[in-house]
This record gives C-alpha cells, structure tokens and sequence, in this order.
C-alpha cells in the first residue's frame, strides 16, 4: 500500500496548489457561492481521491499490459501484425482516455449537438491507432523521429488550411486531449517495450517519440472528418452554461451515469487482455489476477474523478474565468493565467511518469526537475498567450501555433535526438486531467464573457497552445545541453554525453 500512499501525496501535490489559487481569488477579488464553493472543495477531494487510485491501478493494470503488448508487438517480427496491433492497441487505449471523454462533451455542449460525444471519441482514437501503428513501424525500421514529425506536421499545416477556425481549435485540442493519465503510461510502455526487444544504438532515443507521433493523430482525423464530411463552420446555438445547485445532489445525479460511462471505455482493454492471456500468453494466476486488480482500481479511481471532476470542480474553473474576464482590467486574465499555467503542470500526473522515465532511461544524465522547470514556464507562457487570443479578436489560433510548430519541428534537427522524442512526448503530456477540465473551463468562461470572443473558437484552443509550448521548451533545453558539451569537449551521442 506504500504506492497508494505515495500516489496520493503526488497528486495532492499536484491538485491542492490549484485549490489554494480558487480560495485566494474566491476571498479577494471573485467572490462566488457558497454552494459552489462547497462542491469544489468535495470534488477537490475527489479528483485527489480518484486520480491516486486511478494512478495507482494503472502502475497495476494499465502498465504491464502497455508493456506486455510492447513484447508481443515486437517478437512478431512481421510488418502486418505490428501495424495492426499498434492500430487496435491506439485505438483500444484512447476510447479509455477520461480527458478525451471530457473534452468530447465539451465539444458537444458548445456546438449545440451538432457535434456528438461519440463522432468525437470514435474518429480521435481511429486516428490514434494509425499514428501509433506508424511509430511502432518507425521504431523497427529505426528512422530518425525529426524527419517523421517534419512529415506530418507539413500535412496538418496543409489539412488546417482547408477548414474553418473552430474545426481547427478542436482538433488541436483533441490532440492534446488524447494523452491523459490512461493513454500516456500505456503508450511510453509499449514505446519503451518495444524500442528494448529490438535493442539497437537507438534504444535510449526509441524509449521516447512514441507519445508525440500519436498526438498528431487526433488533428489528422478531425480536419479529415471536417473536410470529407464537408461541415466547415458549426452553426448550432451553444448550450449555456448553468451551474449545478445544491451541494451533494449534483454528485448523486453524476455518480450513476459516470458508472456506466466509465465501463463502457474500460471494457475493451479487459476484453483485449483477457483474449491475449488466453491465446497467446498465458501468466501465471498471481501475475494475471494481479492486472485485473489494477484494472478495478482504474475503474474506481476514474468514476471519482470524473464524479468530481462534473460535478463541482469544472465549473469553478468555468465562473472564474467569466468573473475575471468581466472585471475589466485587461492585464488580470493574463497575470492568472500564467499563474495557473506555473502550477497545472505539477497538477499532472502524466508528467511525473515522463520525467522518472527520463531520468531512468538516461541514469540520471538528464535530470527530471530541470525538464518540470521547463515545462512550467512553457506553459505559463500557453495559458498567458491563451487569455489574450481571447481578449483579442485579432489574434488568431494559427498566429501562435504555426510559428510554434514550426520552431519545434526546427529543432528537432538541431538538438540530440533523444531530446526530439522527449520534447514531443512532453507536449502530449503536459495536456492531461488538469488541464482538459479546469483550465479549459476557464477559458470557455473567459470566451463567455468577452463580447468580442465565441466559445467554439477561442474557448478551445488552450490545450493546443498547453501542448505546442513544451516542444520549444524541451528541445531549447537539449539545444544548450548542446552548447554547453560543445564547449566541455562532450562527444553527444544518444543521452550518455560519452
């Protein structure tokens, strides 16, 4: 049980920094409800609860299996087999993704319908499991991951042209979305599974990537859908916002319908193991009912914190956001932005599984705070650039991500190349639970109260600046990790500096 215990003190860590922010500007300067109040602090508690036992069953479950189909993938040795494993096990993991889940009812709460949960979850994994069929593939053949990212993100660049301003703000975010808490340790797993049977000099660079190729998946396969289903601009009336009332009536209307909800997106990952444990691996009983144990606790850690997340902890973030943007002092919704941007990355459990595995996979050579401290100023930068698109009709979604993207895809031909896999991971994780629930709600708040703003467009949008910024960030890291063993006389050659 130390594990538990320790998953818990992380994202206590993690999440109480943006609850003591709430409390702060609830006493000074945006006073809300009591009831409000309240049911933040309960679903507070309930996202701490149910994301360290969320966490803690996929250290359990999620994991093995990740690693698991990472040797089974690998040892086929056949094109076909490791393509179509990569497909369903991409596809199979993003169903699952609860940050997924949340962003797709956003969507469909903003566009009036007109976009359904499901179109979003069905077409964003089918997405998923290509890129991560590709990355796998990649991988085996061993191609330099700067040319592939080179590759996709011309063609996103090409595909963004051709829709309209809200399909290109989901879709980015879609992207940012998919690599939450579930997907992250489960793809590093198969990444890292695989990348270690094949072994090889580039074993340190493959351990990483493979988050990064799958995360333009989602952007691919919403601008596609846009553009063969030929809906350019979303014309439906956006729901309004309407706070829950009471204070634990809220958490039992919830607690029922997210039950069901999260078995349906586990289910498929039981299926899966179950089948391949029958057929093709057999563990032992002890090893067996250990994965099915993590995967109840994964099922338990998920319905809390979604419970807490719906039905109180998003709409503080949501009212915020619009009293803030209402106060009238144009430098506020910024300044707290770039505050909330400083902490929601420690907020993420995914990034704690990044960094350990960096400094594991590189014994220590690249070290896990340098990579958190890079990664928090990048993001308080995102948040910051996020509230002025808002503020500003002028700036554009593209103005910041394409010169963004393009920077990133840069230097990911100046910097080691273990520093392109990482950066590109660190950019799918940094956009999990935190951010996909409260950070997004502020800003759609934000956008609500901004005449000259619409919530479709630049209500969404954040998480895509959350995860552009760390590929700059990170690789700007590996860029004077560079320099500086240039002038050391270091011979880099992968991570070892030797």
């Amino acid at each position: 049980m130390n594990l538990l215990q320790e998953k818990f003190k992380e994202v206590s860590l993690s999440v109480l920094p943006i609850s003591v922010i709430v409390i702060i500007l609830h006493f000074t300067i945006v006073p809300i409800e009591i009831d409000m109040m309240a049911r933040f602090l309960i679903g507070s508690l309930l996202v701490i609860l149910g994301l360290g036992i969320f966490l803690f069953g996929v250290d359990l479950g999620i994991t093995p299996i990740g690693n698991l189909m990472g040797e089974i993938t690998a040892k086929s040795n056949r094109i076909t087999m490791v393509g179509v494993f990569g497909f369903l096990l991409g596809f199979l993991i993003t169903v699952a993704e609860p940050d997924l889940l949340i962003l797709a009812n956003q969507v469909n709460k903003a566009s009036g319908g007109i976009i359904s949960t499901y179109a979003i979850l069905i077409v964003v994994s089918i997405g998923v499991g290509i890129m991560v069929a590709l990355g796998l593939l990649r991988i085996l053949f061993e191609k330099p991951l700067s040319k592939m990212y080179t590759i996709i993100y011309f063609i996103v660049l090409l595909l963004g042209l051709k829709v309209s301003a809200e399909f290109l703000a989901i879709s980015v975010d879609a992207s940012g979305a998919t690599t939450g808490a579930m997907t992250t340790p489960f793809i590093l797993a198969l990444g890292y599974g695989v990348s270690q049977l094949k072994g090889g000099k580039t074993v340190e660079e493959d351990s990483f990537g493979l988050v990064g190729v799958a995360s333009p998946g989602p952007i691919l396969a919403v601008l596609l859908m846009s553009i063969i289903s030929r809906v350019s601009n979303i014309q439906g009336q956006a729901e309004a916002f309407v706070p829950h009332e009471g204070v634990l009536g809220p958490y039992i209307s919830e607690f029922p319908h997210i039950m069901k909800e999260s078995i349906s997106t586990l289910m498929p990952i039981v299926i899966m193991f179950l089948v391949i444990n029958a057929f093709k691996v057999r563990l032992s009983r002890r090893s067996r009912n250990k994965i099915l144990k993590g995967l109840l606790y994964t099922y338990i850690g998920l319905v809390l914190f979604l419970t807490g997340v719906n039905a109180g902890f998003m709409e503080v973030g949501r009212v915020m956001g619009y009293k803030i943007a209402s106060l009238g002092h144009k430098w506020l919704l910024p300044a707290i932005g770039f505050l909330l941007g400083l902490v929601v990355v420690l907020a993420e459990p995914a990034v704690y599984v990044l960094t350990e595995q960096v400094e594991e996979v590189t014994a220590g050579y690249i070290n896990k705070a340098v990579i958190r401290m890079a990664l928090s100023i990048g993001i308080a930068a995102a948040v910051s650039m996020s509230m002025m698109r808002i503020m500003f009709p002028s700036l554009k979604l593209w103005h910041f991500l394409l010169p963004g993207f393009a920077l990133g895809v840069f230097l990911s031909h100046k910097v080691p190349p273990i520093f392109v896999g990482i950066a590109f991971d660190a950019g799918g994780v940094a956009s999990g639970p935190m951010t996909a629930t409260f950070v997004l709600a502020f800003a759609q708040g934000a956008a609500d109260a901004i005449p000259t703003a619409n919530v479709l467009v630049d209500g969404f949008g954040v998480i895509a600046m959350v995860a552009m910024t760390p590929l700059v960030a990170i690789q700007t890291v590996g860029y004077l990790f560079k320099v500086k063993a240039r002038k050391e006389g270091i011979q880099i050659d992968g991570t070892t500096g030797e």
